[in-house]
């Protein structure tokens, strides 16, 4: 089924937002031919967003694939002797218990050897010529089959549930952005996805990831605290953040507690892989939502000492101007990374 598959929906199901890119095959060319998103207001049910954005993105295909994130989502990089993948495989379900915190029985485990040589620092045996490096994702079957129920209700075809952070990757790869980074394995670029509740972060070093991890911060934080600053409900408050009309310097200081936290635990992030991998993380590369926010960009770079700047997932895809409302979506490309990085398995066919 997959195989046959000319166009998929990649439906990046958020807390506050819904959004489906439609990305079709034209022989060998991908071009996104449907888009469409719409808000989840507060308590109602994600269900109707969902519906809204079905009916207004008019898409070719009702085969989706979407994603996790999470506690109940685990990913692991680590080290192991050289073996097969049919090995590999037999191995990692065995061992899971030495890098998993959850039983066997309760998770979807899948894994991938990695390209790049192993690091002496690495987790598991030793570096050496013998040794490869290996990213583990777990996730547990309950979500798993939770987003499964989500997807069928509304009549569409579930093809795979991916991790957000695999999503940010495959955007990247599929906008052939990764010939920036060239073939030097020591030179890498951070993924940041900023989201409303979670923020996403994946290392690519030679344009393959190295390191992945979730924040507990995102745009909803800074939504609360300029509430506060302001003086005014968290619905006026996400408005004036994302169309300021001139108070952007009162935005910029009423996230900054929040921009504070999210670096710290940003800079452990990379420090960590930077130790671990033996390499320099040269430059980060933002989207999600909450970058839109007045001062995030500056803010992070100035924190960070890193080269940052916001990067446009559409960037090298062509879309069809007569299915998409192309200044929309241009509108809120930042935003759209997971998505786009979901419907992008339709080029695995």
């Amino acid at each position: 089924m997959f195989r046959k598959t000319k166009s998929i929906v990649g439906l990046d199901l958020g807390h506050q937002v819904v959004k489906a890119v439609e990305i079709s095959l034209e022989g060998p060319e991908p071009v996104v031919t449907g888009f469409a998103r719409a808000e989840v207001p507060t308590g109602a049910d994600r269900a109707e967003a969902v519906a809204k954005v079905l009916q207004q993105g008019r898409f070719r295909s009702k085969n989706v694939v979407a994603s996790v994130s999470g506690q109940a989502v685990v990913v692991r990089y680590i080290t192991m002797m050289q073996m097969t993948d049919a090995e590999l495989r037999q191995a990692i379900r065995f061992e899971s218990d030495k890098y998993l915190p959850f039983e066997a029985d309760e998770v979807q485990i899948d894994c991938q050897r990695l390209a790049r040589k192993p690091h002496a620092s690495g987790e598991g045996a030793g570096a050496g010529g013998d040794q490869m490096g290996v990213v583990i994702a777990a996730c547990k079957k309950s979500a798993i089959e939770e987003r499964i129920k989500e997807i069928t209700r509304h009549g569409l075809t579930p093809l795979a549930v991916d991790v957000d952070v695999f999503a940010l990757a495959n955007a990247w790869e599929l906008c052939g952005l990764t010939d920036v980074l060239g073939s030097t394995q020591e030179r890498a670029i951070a993924l940041v996805d900023v989201g409303a509740s979670v923020t996403s972060i994946n290392v690519l070093a030679g344009g393959e990831t190295c390191f992945s991890r979730e924040i507990g911060i995102g745009g909803a934080d800074m939504t609360q605290a300029a509430a506060r600053r302001l003086g005014v409900e968290n619905t006026e408050a996400e408005a004036i953040k994302r169309d300021p009309q001139g108070r952007e310097a009162e935005v910029a200081r009423a996230i900054t507690p929040v921009l504070e936290d999210m670096v710290s635990e940003l800079s452990l992030s990379l420090d960590y892989v930077e130790n671990r991998e033996g390499l320099r993380v040269e430059e980060l590369l933002l989207s999600g939502g909450g970058v839109l926010a007045p001062g995030t960009v500056a803010f992070l770079e100035q924190a960070t000492g890193r080269t940052t700047r916001t990067w446009n997932p559409l960037e090298g895809l062509r879309v069809a101007e007569g299915r998409v409302n192309v200044q929309e979506m241009e509108s809120c490309a930042p935003s759209l990374a997971v998505a786009i990085g979901l419907a992008a398995r339709v080029c695995a066919q």
